[in-house]
């Protein structure tokens, strides 16, 4: 007979529970006592972390804050000595004596020249060197001498007559009423500088170098010189002005300066763990003077500092103090803007040290607290675990006892057990308990021993009577096995439910003495609630078996292959949904005696293992033949049904523990469907194998019935 394929059908929603996992007193407790440790100690670590590093960062900006102002300090300190320098010279008596005559006005460099030479005999190389004496001795950068209208008095010999004046902002303010000798700072042109002092030319036009992130330009010098500049009135005797000093310092590549702040500022052992301090001086956003390194020699002049930084120091006046990429590497940076006379903002002054070794410090720091908060986190949850131990492990013992008994293993017992609380105790009844089953057990079987006796001699007694007396006698001795045997059994069950009331009345009594902490225990509480109902399951048990015919399932013949076409329907969704093809080989005619929707749960059982092993898709076959019997001619001793997949197949560590209880290959399996099903089946004298297909991958699991198995009426009442 050809193979019959039949598509599947869509399913229903399948219910998934997580949950199912996690119903032990075992898994419970351990979730009570890990659970706040691994929620809260990981949470107050994080917090910790947090604070450490807001604290920490609130310290490096708190420290460079200090270091700008010690920076900003010794700048201001420089603007002062310019100003006193100048002013000194201006008040000096070698000048003054040179220029005894009336105030300086004419308009012109000619005649202002004219007329100190026929007052007061003024010469102008010696001025010259008067000025530079002073100079080099203030440690100015340049000190030259002007009329009051800004023109030149010691002109070098290199400038022609018509030679630059003052910028006219000084020249308008030390003729001002409020005019008097202080150092400023300003932005001088290449001419006027050239005009000052042109041998720091040199030391101007610093080419820019293309720096990331800063403001696009087009420039690629910068010709401007920021100086430290002083202008101080020259008086005679009269008090009256007769002309005006003026000195300063070219801040320009003026490294001596810049490394004087840098040692003023971080001096040597100042900063800890390797971290170097910088400091710098910007024209706009240029450096022109830093000690900052581009390369391992080269200072990055001509570097330009970020438009970040820029905005917010330049354009909106603000002192930055955070994290900054300067040139080349990140630095704990402070950015100060510097005002001219017109308290415009002309420039910065930075100061900063290195991150990387306060961020390898702080990581180090999170690293210990990391460490420290997980050792006592593992000592904390090896002492949960010992407490949770001395609860679970009683309750584990009293159910693993009740399995063994269950499983025929009249002797087991839970034995003595470390807790003295309320568990314990239960531990010690439910021993108590089991020896009581365990007597009445014994008596049972020897009182059925004796009858048995018994009856046999009446048997041997009346075997010489007509065949309807024997039939009668035979009727009367089993009712009378099955009294007595119903009589032993109710009396077992009454012997048992009376330390069952106890201790379920004791149970009740700590309910009501716990009260509201009750609560804390419901798990436990039901479980010994679920221990008693199981033993009175066991009382049940002992009444089945002195009185089957109450509580027998109904057996009947049984059409399999009906029933191979009735499960099929039932998880034809399932193998529609992973693409499994159906083949039919219905081919047996004879009808076993079984309960019907046991054998379907069996079919069903092993049509879904098949299904997990072919997630892919592929094919499963459903045969059914009869099963030859002893004679082999034409004679039918049951039927077998094979059910047959195309999945990976059977290993041989598999099929030796495949239909014991509780063993799974799967992730959400329970590992219980072979097992219940070999025991039903073997209830009417049935079998299972499971072996790998021959012709194919795959494995095949065979089912066989035999037509022997008595019919079991079902009783009215259970009808």
């Amino acid at each position: 007979m050809a193979p019959e394929l039949t598509p599947a059908a869509s399913p229903p929603a399948k219910r998934w529970r997580p949950w199912a996992r996690f119903t032990s007193v075992r898994h419970k407790l351990l979730a009570m006592s890990l659970g706040p440790l691994l929620v809260a100690f990981p949470l107050l670590v994080l917090a910790l972390t947090i604070w450490a590093n807001i604290a920490y960062e609130r310290l490096l900006i708190t420290k460079v804050r200090s270091d700008l102002a010690v920076a900003t300090s010794h700048f201001s300190n420089m603007l002062d000595v310019v100003g006193q320098a100048t002013l000194g010279m201006a008040m000096s008596h070698a000048l003054v004596s040179r220029l005894q005559a009336p105030p300086l006005s004419t308009p012109t460099l000619r005649n202002a020249a004219a007329a100190l030479d026929h007052t007061s005999g003024v010469d102008h190389q010696p001025l010259a060197e008067l000025l530079e004496r002073q100079r080099h001795r203030q440690g100015l950068d340049f000190l030259r001498l002007y009329t009051l209208d800004g023109q030149a008095l010691d002109r070098p010999a290199h400038l022609s007559e018509a030679t630059l004046p003052l910028p006219p902002r000084l020249v308008a303010r030390m003729r001002g009423p409020d005019a008097q000798a202080r150092g400023e700072l300003a932005l001088l042109s290449a001419a006027h500088l050239h005009h000052l002092a042109p041998e720091l030319e040199p030391r101007t036009g610093i080419a820019l170098v293309p720096t990331a992130n800063a403001q696009t330009t087009h420039r690629t010098h910068e010709d401007r010189a920021m100086v430290v500049v002083s202008v101080a009135l020259v008086r005679n005797a009269a008090e009256q002005p007769v002309a005006m000093l003026v000195g300063g310092v070219l801040m320009n590549q003026n490294l001596d300066f810049i490394d004087h702040i840098n040692r003023v500022v971080y001096p040597d052992g100042a900063l800890p763990f390797g971290s170097e301090g910088t400091a710098t001086l910007f024209l706009d956003d240029v450096r022109i003077t830093t000690n900052v390194r581009l390369f391992q020699s080269e200072r990055a002049i001509g570097t330009r500092v970020s438009q970040s930084v820029r905005d917010a120091v330049l354009v909106r006046g603000e002192t930055w103090l955070d994290r900054a990429f300067v040139v080349n590497d990140w630095y704990v940076s402070a950015y100060q803007p510097l005002l001219d006379g017109d308290e415009q903002r002309i420039g910065m002054l930075y100061v900063g040290y290195l991150e990387q070794p306060f961020r390898w410090v702080r990581y180090a720091m999170l690293a210990i607290m990391g460490l420290i908060f997980l050792a006592l986190m593992a000592v904390a949850s090896v002492w949960s675990l010992r407490w949770a131990r001395g609860i679970f492990r009683p309750v584990e013992r009293m159910t693993g006892t009740m399995r063994r008994v269950q499983a025929g293993d009249a002797n087991a017992r839970v034995g003595a057990v470390r807790a003295t609380d309320e568990l314990g105790q239960l531990a010690h009844d439910l021993d108590r308990l089991l020896d009581v089953v365990s007597d009445k057990t014994r008596a049972l079987e020897e009182w059925g021993a004796a009858l048995d006796q018994r009856v046999n001699e009446r048997t041997h007694e009346l075997a010489a009577t007509n065949e309807a007396l024997r039939q009668t006698q035979q009727q009367l001795v089993r009712s009378e096995k099955l009294a007595v045997m119903g009589q032993l059994a109710a009396s077992v069950a009454h012997e048992i439910n009376n330390p069952i009331a106890v201790m379920q009345g004791n149970l009740d009594l700590l309910r009501e003495t716990l009260g509201a902490a009750a609560k804390d225990h419901k798990v436990e509480l039901r479980l010994l609630d679920e221990q008693i109902e199981r033993i009175r399951m066991i009382v049940q048990q002992l009444l089945q078996h002195a009185r089957p015919g109450e509580y027998a399932g109904y057996v009947e013949p049984v059409d399999v292959n009906e029933s191979v076409r009735s499960c099929l329907l039932l998880v034809n969704h399932r193998l529609s949904q992973q693409r499994i093809q159906v083949a039919l080989d219905l081919q047996a005619c004879a009808q076993p005696p079984i309960n019907r929707h046991e054998l379907e749960q069996v079919i069903i059982n092993l049509m879904m293992n098949a299904a997990n092993a072919m997630p892919e898709g592929g094919e499963l076959t459903l045969r059914t033949t009869d099963l030859p019997g002893p004679s082999g001619e034409g004679e039918v001793s049951g039927v077998r049904i094979d059910v047959q997949d195309t999945g990976t197949g059977l290993t041989d560590a598999v099929r030796e523990r495949l239909f014991q209880p509780f063993f799974t290959t799967r992730t959400d399996g329970h590992g219980l469907g072979l097992w219940v099903s070999l025991s039903l089946l073997e209830r009417y004298g049935g079998t299972i194998e499971a072996h790998n297909r021959t012709d194919a991958s795959g494995a095949v699991f065979t089912v066989r019935l035999t037509t022997d198995v008595p019919l079991v009426d079902t009783p009215a009442s259970s009808l």
